[in-house]
């Protein structure tokens, strides 16, 4: 073991760090799926798995629950692969560089992935446990959720016996999370053409941002990348002549994008009032954004003098509208809950290369009202056809709705109550949980999420609390306990 050995509670770091060691990025699922079914197997517990690489292991009550209700405990296997820039990590192929500090638990330069590795690790530690007292368990590990919730949405719950459900994708102790989201990703492509002129390239990179979770840190404020491009675009626009080479920005359309870049075209003579340019808007970004991206950074690279392949004034100017236009950030607030995000976009993925003869955009629509989802996707599909482009809804998940009468609420804050005698909020969250493909799925579920306390999830910077993680574990063996 490495620098979790010794950690309490049961094996639940132990089994994290055996995650930690398997490559299980969204879309490559099969080493992970393999190792939970080399664990069932050892183990001699009945399991499945479905053609969507979902796992369910089922594990007998203990002596005197075998009547009491079944309960589902369920979380996801794939993690979203973020890096810090100068890091040379292959997700693919190579184990998470672990490191501890104090009470923080985080990997060198990149993701963490204790969203949802931690519900793995604390299923697991469940499963092999014989001295826990629980009901008939059905631990279910669905795959790639980062991107869709895909194998929720795949997965045939009429193999599930259980109508109690504990999901363990929550990023905060002590709030019972009773209601979420639903979503919608959607792509957009808008045909561009191009044309050959001659002048000096530079490269330009917006960067220094906080970014974050697309959905948890929607309310921040913070600025999205892709989003300043289009910004820096227009207002280029207004101070010299461009063309627009190429263009990227984000990796995954459930984080706002903390970087973009473009090959920016302009004749020599204008170096230096780009120069003056960018620095401008770079003073006026870190203004707008004081408190929350006041480091952002426009860097310029000026490169060769050459004839290159540039947008046409067509495509450069639909380009330009289509990232001023894109709705970004909260859209509405909840008129019910108060300070609960209700309507949000955010674009996660913008590439525009010089191979292809379009504009590609993923963009992740979140609300927990359906017909004001599918009104947004409405708008982008207006603007996006507006253009000349194809719009295509890619994934598409139920809210989880508020269900008044809950028997496992109540014994879940009772339980609490009694560990750590102050009661636990209950909350609606505007992140996507698989619980609504499961509530839509089974009728009659009843659900609650929980989780350890996590920071900045889905960025580099990620780090997982040890005790509050330890806390979670005791507190959902008695919860386990309790329901007899």
């Amino acid at each position: 073991m490495g620098i979790l050995e010794n950690l309490e509670p049961g094996r639940v770091f132990y089994y994290f760090e055996e995650i930690c060691n398997i490559p299980h990025g969204s879309g490559h699922m099969e080493p992970i799926c393999h190792y939970l079914i080399e664990f069932a197997e050892k183990q001699g517990l009945s399991f499945l798995r479905d053609d969507s690489h979902n796992v369910v292991i089922r594990k007998a009550a203990s002596a005197g629950y075998e009547s009491a209700p079944g309960v589902i405990l369920q979380g996801h296997c794939d993690m979203v692969c973020e890096k810090a820039p100068n890091s040379s990590h292959d997700f693919e192929k190579d184990s998470l560089k672990l490191r501890r500090k104090d009470d923080d638990l985080y990997a060198e330069d990149t993701t963490l992935g204790g969203d949802d590795g931690i519900a793995v690790a604390y299923m697991l530690a469940v499963l092999e446990d014989q001295t826990l007292q629980h009901p008939e368990l059905e631990c279910v590990f669905t795959s790639d959720e980062e991107i869709g919730l895909l194998g929720a949405n795949a997965l045939d719950t009429s193999v599930l016996k259980g109508k109690q459900l504990i999901n363990l994708d929550s990023e905060e102790e002590g709030i019972l999370w009773i209601s979420c989201a639903g979503g919608m990703n959607v792509q957009c492509e808008l045909p561009v053409n191009r044309v050959s002129q001659e002048g000096l390239r530079i490269e330009v990179s917006i960067e220094g941002l906080a970014g974050g979770h697309s959905g948890t840190e929607i309310d921040k404020g913070r600025a999205n990348a892709s989003i300043l491009l289009g910004r820096f675009f227009f207002e280029l626009g207004q101070e010299l002549p461009y063309g627009i080479i190429d263009a990227a920005g984000g990796t995954k359309d459930n984080a706002i994008t903390r970087i973009a870049r473009a090959g920016v075209l302009i004749q020599e003579e204008c170096k230096e009032e780009f120069l003056a340019f960018a620095l401008r808007l770079q003073q006026q970004l870190r203004k707008e954004y004081t408190g929350t991206d006041e480091g952002i950074t426009i860097r310029v690279e000026p490169k060769a003098v050459g004839n290159y392949d540039i947008l046409n004034a067509v495509s450069r100017e639909k380009t330009v509208l289509f990232l001023m236009q894109l709705p970004y950030g909260v859209q509405k607030m909840s008129g019910v809950i108060n300070g609960l995000v209700e309507t949000s976009c955010n674009l996660g993925i913008f590439e525009l290369s010089l191979t292809d003869d379009y504009l590609f955009a993923c963009i992740s629509i979140r609300s927990s009202v359906g017909t004001a989802k599918y009104a947004l996707g409405d708008k982008i599909r207006y603007l996006t056809e507006f253009l000349g482009g194809e719009f295509d809804i890619a994934g598409d998940y139920p809210a989880w709705e508020y269900r008044e009468d809950s028997p496992l609420r109540e014994t879940m804050k009772r339980v609490y109550e009694e560990l750590y005698h102050t009661s636990p909020k209950i909350e609606a969250i505007h992140a996507g949980l698989e619980c609504g493909l499961f509530y839509d799925k089974i009728p009659g579920l009843d659900c609650i999420s929980i989780g350890p306390d996590m920071k900045d999830i889905h960025t580099s910077r990620e780090k997982l609390s040890i005790s509050s993680t330890e806390r979670v574990y005791q507190y959902l063996i008695q919860v386990l306990q309790e329901l007899k």
